[in-house]
């Protein structure tokens, strides 16, 4: 649905907000955009949506130029931007069904009423959009988003600021358009929201695309384990016939942790040398890496 060759972006002060991306995303395929602010998110959204002319590189949309064919691909695109522009004095069903027209659609009041029903927002229909609160705002920006039935969505930090009904609206309007075969691409803060709804995610740093992973796949091969073994009796040390486990003791010797990762683990092992090595377990918990400590450690270490 969209593919991205050699993307790049250099402003006029000699910046670079994008070096050399390149970037394959299969039709109805939810894909995250992760990175620090400054990375380069919304430079490549803006991009692709034809806000900003790139400085090298090529991208399509459903096999349309971003460029050379931009009306194609642009009737292809809805964009939910960060900044919440909207027609002031303008009723919310006013404005969501002026964006339909823009795009030469014709009018079609049972599409506009459902789109506002699954933001909850046909209540406020006749609501000048001055009077919203600025969640209401961000439903808006969705619906208007929404509004000519794309075939691909941008979700530029969709539910920055917005309280936790209008995220779980949110969510649940993703996947549904997911099941319909829209392609769903989603910047966001919110670190939860890429490890519950994304398919593949994709991190950029400094304008680089430093990973693209299949999310399973990714917590997988970068998270880590970690086993916590509460003991019956502190240690003063860890025992010499565990020390090939690399096992950690807490400042009390109360409690020894094993850390593994996604793949084959040596648990069994360790659990079986335990009596052995004259270590008497009271309880046992495991913890495993989220998407944001993954993250965090991506980011620190590039």
């Amino acid at each position: 649905m969209l593919s991205i060759r050699n993307l790049s972006k250099t402003y006029a002060s000699g910046f670079s907000a994008l070096k050399d991306v390149s970037l394959d995303i299969a039709p109805g395929e939810i894909f995250a955009l992760l990175g620090p602010n400054g990375a380069g998110k919304t430079t490549l959204i803006s991009i692709v949506c034809g806000l900003v002319r790139p400085t090298g590189g090529s991208a399509t949309i459903g096999g349309h130029d971003i460029l050379h064919d931009y009306r194609a691909a642009r009737a292809l695109v809805g964009l939910v931007p960060q900044e919440l522009t909207t027609d002031a004095f303008e009723t919310v069903f006013a404005t969501v069904s002026f964006s339909r027209g823009l795009f030469g659609k014709p009018r079609d009041p049972a599409r506009i009423e459902q789109i506002l029903r699954d933001l909850s927002l046909w209540d406020k229909k006749d609501n000048k959009i001055i009077t919203l609160s600025g969640g209401m705002k961000r439903r808006v920006l969705i619906a208007k988003a929404l509004s000519h039935e794309p075939r691909m969505l941008f979700l530029d930090e969709p539910t920055a600021g917005v309280d936790v009904e209008l995220r779980h609206d949110m969510w649940r309007v993703v996947r549904g358009l997911r099941d319909k075969g829209v392609t769903i691409i989603l910047t966001t803060h919110y670190l939860e929201e890429a490890e519950e709804m994304a398919d593949r995610i994709g991190v950029i740093q400094r304008g680089e695309l430093i990973l693209v992973e299949e999310k399973r796949a990714l917590m997988q091969k970068l998270g880590r384990k970690h086993l916590i073994l509460e003991l019956a009796e502190p240690v003063a040390a860890v025992p010499p016939a565990l020390a090939a486990f690399g096992l950690e003791r807490s400042e009390d010797g109360t409690t020894l942790t094993f850390a593994y990762d996604g793949g084959p683990s040596r648990v069994g092992d360790l659990l079986r040398e335990l009596p052995a090595a004259g270590v008497q377990v009271r309880d046992l918990k495991t913890e495993e890496s989220s998407l944001e400590d993954i993250f965090v450690g991506l980011v620190r270490g590039k």
